[in-house]
């Protein structure tokens, strides 16, 4: 963690909704002119999106079960680290972006699924911004999570999560309901021991819960509404919460643990933004205390 250079991680898996948890974060720093180095997670793959097929089909071919992006191996933690480490005591770096789809790769002259070359963070940025799937990462190699002064998870009910990944895979980038289905399954094991303990480290989660039926994901054919959905937020410091504050501002808000606020899901936004503002602006003023 950093007094001078803060970093704030939203975490969460491929379809999970990161991606438009992040546009709330767009909204607060344009409010409060937060200048942020923007990082994606997809960038700290170790493949491209060819070389990443030869690999996992030289897995199978022996038998195995070929890597996911989920997992340990797939991906450079250790760089990922190693930013964190470098942005917390200096405030500089180096990110490239991965190119998931052919528009946005050929605005890059890029082939799809490929990288942009690394490039050195902005200057001078008041914090970080990650949003992937290893903010909260813990190894027996790398510690993501230590260097991180506000992790977010972002947690949609498993049912919920594949339907959205699957409307996205299939109708915005083209795949097809086998190979959605084969990337599921082969991400399983490093979701269920890679990617779920992060949300034990999280200081605030967001899950979505829908009240609808989405007993099977794959014939489902669309994702449910924000009105068709509960936001489930769970806070890992509760004394440090003002709920009398968010469920008077929060309409049809309630608790349902000590630790734990209800909202509507079309209130995500609005509580994003009345919980996460006062935490970023706390950062900035503890920033701009130590610089006195």
């Amino acid at each position: 963690m950093s007094i001078l250079h803060p970093i704030i991680a939203v975490t969460g898996s491929s379809g999970s909704g990161t991606t438009t948890v992040s546009k709330s974060f767009e909204w607060i720093f344009r409010r409060e002119n937060v200048v942020a180095a923007r990082v994606e997670g997809d960038a700290f793959h170790k493949y491209d999106r060819a070389a990443m097929r030869v690999q996992i089909e030289e897995a199978e071919k022996l038998g195995q079960r070929g890597p996911s992006h989920f997992g340990v191996a797939a991906n450079h933690l250790d760089r990922l680290e190693a930013l964190f480490d470098q942005y917390g005591r200096l405030g500089t770096g180096e990110r490239r972006r991965y190119l998931h789809d052919d528009a946005e790769a050929l605005a890059a002259g890029l082939a799809g699924g490929s990288f942009t070359p690394w490039e050195p963070l902005p200057e001078p940025t008041d914090l970080l911004f990650y949003e992937g799937l290893h903010g909260g990462v813990v190894t027996g190699s790398v510690d993501i999570a230590r260097h991180v002064d506000l992790l977010i998870g972002v947690v949609p009910i498993t049912n919920l999560e594949w339907i959205q990944k699957i409307h996205r895979d299939t109708k915005v980038r083209g795949y097809s309901m086998e190979a959605v289905q084969d990337t599921i399954l082969r991400r399983m094991e490093d979701y269920v021991h890679v990617v779920v303990p992060q949300f034990s480290r999280t200081h605030v989660n967001f899950q979505r819960v829908p009240v609808v039926d989405t007993s099977n994901p794959f014939i489902a054919r669309e994702v449910p509404t924000a009105d068709e959905t509960l936001v489930v937020i769970r806070f890992r410091e509760p004394r440090e919460v003002d709920f009398p504050y968010l469920l008077n501002m929060i309409d049809g808000s309630w608790m349902s643990r000590v630790n734990t606020l209800v909202v509507p899901g079309g209130k995500l936004d609005l509580s994003m933004q009345i919980i996460l503002t006062p935490w970023i602006l706390g950062l900035l003023e503890r920033r701009a205390g130590a610089t006195y």
